[in-house]
């Protein structure tokens, strides 16, 4: 079965965004989430979340 990229509905924070991406590649959420903070001081995390908030559909859990 092919597994689809998707925000996720339980473990979110925001849009579900790093939760959904976090399952998918299967590792912890939490990781990802620092890691997209830093991000956003570059100036390319805030864009990058917004898109894929817009773009990745809502998951069924």
């Amino acid at each position: 079965m092919e597994k689809k990229l998707m925000r996720s509905k339980t473990d979110k924070k925001i849009a579900g965004v790093c939760g959904g991406i976090a399952k998918h590649f299967g590792f912890d959420s939490n990781i990802l989430r620092i890691i997209w903070a830093v991000s956003i001081f570059s100036g390319i995390g805030l864009i990058a979340y917004i898109a894929c908030a817009l773009i990745l559909p809502e998951g069924e859990e």
